[in-house]
């Protein structure tokens, strides 16, 4: 093969490429149903710099979106749709948000913009009932509903400060 020949061949390929690139309405969608989440978990389960491994231990998981901080393919927030309940702190206010995946599937490719963050109610009935409606009402994660709302109550006790013993001073001897 000549280099005129590759040449030839590398023009006819780049031309094809941008024909499919400018043809196609929304070129972000067809990038993001080219990879499905079993073929990106594939990719990156073992090279992620959110991986916390140590001794005697299961591998962990820095990933926003979470749930379980466990590095696997069912909790990754990575591939797929996302879901963690956390506690969150400004200032003196603690708040509990609930993350989701962008329901566009275009919001993939930009990172930024991919999670939505929603605030749920410090009210147990409130919030489990906001809670449940976000994920039955939009089909998402059935499997870890259940899983999402123990967590809402293990960030919600985690709010609560200790509150001290004072000895009173006027207590017979």
């Amino acid at each position: 093969f000549g280099s005129s020949h590759f040449g030839s061949r590398l023009k006819s390929i780049c031309g094809r490429i941008s024909q499919v690139s400018l043809s196609s309405a929304h070129p972000i969608d067809s990038l993001s149903t080219m990879a499905p989440a079993s073929l990106i978990w594939e990719c990156v389960k073992g090279h992620t710099s959110f991986i916390r491994k140590s001794v005697n231990c299961k591998v962990m998981s820095a990933e926003p979106g979470n749930l379980c901080g466990l590095h696997s393919y069912k909790f990754s927030g990575l591939t797929g749709k996302v879901l963690n309940v956390s506690g969150s702190k400004k200032g003196t206010k603690e708040s509990i948000v609930m993350t989701t995946a962008h329901k566009q599937a275009s919001r993939d490719a930009r990172p930024g913009s991919r999670l939505l963050q929603t605030g749920l109610k410090k009210s147990s009935k409130k919030g489990q009932a906001q809670l449940t409606k976000a994920l039955e009402g939009g089909f998402y994660r059935q499997d870890l509903a259940a899983m999402a709302a123990a967590k809402y109550i293990k960030v919600k006790t985690s709010f609560k400060k200790k509150k001290g013993v004072f000895k009173s001073r006027r207590a017979t001897k």
